[in-house]
């Protein structure tokens, strides 16, 4: 059911994604001008994920009608097939974020979504159908959520659960998304539908992000007061400078509760390019550019916490290794658990970007 008011009027706050999760949503993919070959290898690593998470935690996946049987002889028995109207399978964005009260209560929040952009660089259209499966995903769940009058994806924000959130510049504040809000007038916003008391804007995402630069690509916060960053070490490339100036911020700034981050620096995978023989699978669109050629926004840090595992993309057999070595040191009571994901990669996100966590009803600030 949908309420009104604010969840911060009734005292609900963003929890983090380490606190204890029920549940985890994914979407089916299918859009053939986005997805190579009809989409069929993305739904085959789409499985892969869905199914390494389902081995730890509930996984439901939201499948258009026509797809319902696809989906439902390559999954594993136990995952739970919710069928619902799709225009593409981006969960983090289309997904519910849930929020919760002190006492465990939860409620969804349905974001309002126009495909990164909407007419002014949006990457696909209509998209009136993803705009509606935070809702209908809240009905299925009897949670009650809010509609929110601004434009939002789950892939742009990242929180302590502590009161900070951590989001881009050149996201929140693109001309496609709400062009009548001023920097202050979006951190109010967030403030009262997430309970957040301090917003660290980092200037910009990784580099040729598709989504004007969704902070799940560049920085995951692991722990209160800790993140990994996104990171190269090649003058050359664009993304060291977009690196830098996003660890200068890091390095400057407190959070909520006053404490100095801690950064641990992710190397970045490639850099990984669209190959002629993938290009040549994929549609032509008017909105998402997939040209051979063109450089993928691949990053390590668009991964799932979930229940003590860390479900990781691999992406390049030359730095994958670090990449796990890095979060395992960082997070030693964590299982690192890789998952190859370069078809997830070839539609414009990853791991995080396919997933959208349900908290658990116990889960409390500490988690």
């Amino acid at each position: 059911m949908e309420r009104q008011g604010t969840p911060s009027e009734h005292g609900y706050y963003f929890p983090a994604e380490f606190v204890p999760q029920e549940q985890v949503w994914l979407a089916w993919p299918e859009r053939p001008d986005n997805w190579r070959e009809s989409a069929k290898p993305a739904q085959h690593a789409f499985t892969q994920v869905a199914t390494a998470i389902s081995q730890h935690t509930k996984v439901c996946v939201a499948v258009s009608p026509n797809q319902y049987l696809t989906a439902a002889l390559m999954l594993p028995e136990g995952i739970e097939l919710v069928e619902m109207p799709l225009n593409d399978a981006w969960m983090r964005d289309i997904g519910p974020t849930v929020v919760m009260d002190d006492q465990g209560d939860r409620r969804g929040i349905s974001w309002q979504f126009n495909a990164w952009g909407g007419a002014v660089d949006g990457l696909y259209a209509p998209w009136n159908d993803d705009d509606q499966v935070a809702a209908a995903i809240c009905d299925h769940l009897g949670l009650d959520y809010y509609r929110a009058p601004f434009v939002l994806e789950g892939g742009a924000i990242h929180t302590d659960g502590e009161g900070t959130l951590y989001t881009t510049e050149e996201c929140l504040l693109s001309a496609g998304r709400n062009p009548h809000l001023s920097k202050t007038e979006i951190e109010a916003c967030l403030a009262d539908y997430l309970s957040i008391s301090k917003v660290i804007w980092l200037p910009d995402g990784l580099f040729n992000d598709e989504t004007n630069g969704h902070v799940d690509n560049l920085l995951h916060v692991i722990a209160p007061g800790e993140v990994v960053l996104s990171w190269c070490d090649d003058p050359d490339d664009p993304q060291y400078a977009i690196s830098r100036r996003a660890l200068d911020v890091l390095e400057s700034s407190t959070d909520a509760k006053g404490r100095r981050i801690r950064v641990h620096k992710l190397p970045i995978p490639g850099p990984l390019y669209l190959t002629q023989e993938e290009a040549a699978g994929i549609e032509p669109s008017g909105g998402m550019k997939r040209e051979a050629g063109e450089r993928l926004g691949g990053s390590y840090a668009n991964f799932l916490m979930c229940n003590k595992k860390v479900f990781l993309p691999l992406l390049d057999s030359a730095c994958d290794q670090q990449a796990m070595d890095i979060l395992q040191a960082a997070l030693p009571d964590y299982q690192i658990i890789g998952i190859p994901t370069r078809e997830v990669l070839l539609g414009g996100g990853n791991i995080h970007c396919i997933t959208q966590q349900i908290p658990g009803a116990l889960a409390s600030k500490q988690g």
